[in-house]
């Protein structure tokens, strides 16, 4: 059985229900991606770890790996500045909530 899902999101961000039921569903034994970078970022390895962990893999039809290291090295920086950037706008939006329903229920 063939299943096929399309997302359109963010590597970077974790809320993506689709490719979460995909990686949640153990009767999926293989996974199948255009770009690496399209499932994850950063940490794919993690993934591709406890997919191989329950004897399922990650199969990569474009690896797309940057043959010289300091291009993929500045792509790694840029990356983890702009995953920082996002996740403190993230936590000050989310401590800002808080606080206004907390005033809202006192």
């Amino acid at each position: 059985m063939v299943r096929v899902e399309s997302e359109i999101g963010s590597g970077v961000n974790g809320a993506r229900s689709k490719a979460k039921r995909l990686l949640a569903d153990p009767e999926v034994t293989t996974v199948v991606v255009e770009h690496k970078d399209r499932l994850g970022r950063m940490n794919i390895e993690l993934v591709e770890a406890a997919l191989s962990a329950t004897g399922r893999r990650l199969v990569v039809l474009d690896d797309g790996a940057a043959e010289d290291d300091l291009v993929r090295d500045m792509a790694e920086v840029l990356t983890s500045f702009w995953a920082r950037l996002y996740g403190r706008r993230c936590a000050k939006n989310r401590a800002k909530k808080a606080l206004e329903a907390a005033a809202a229920d006192g």
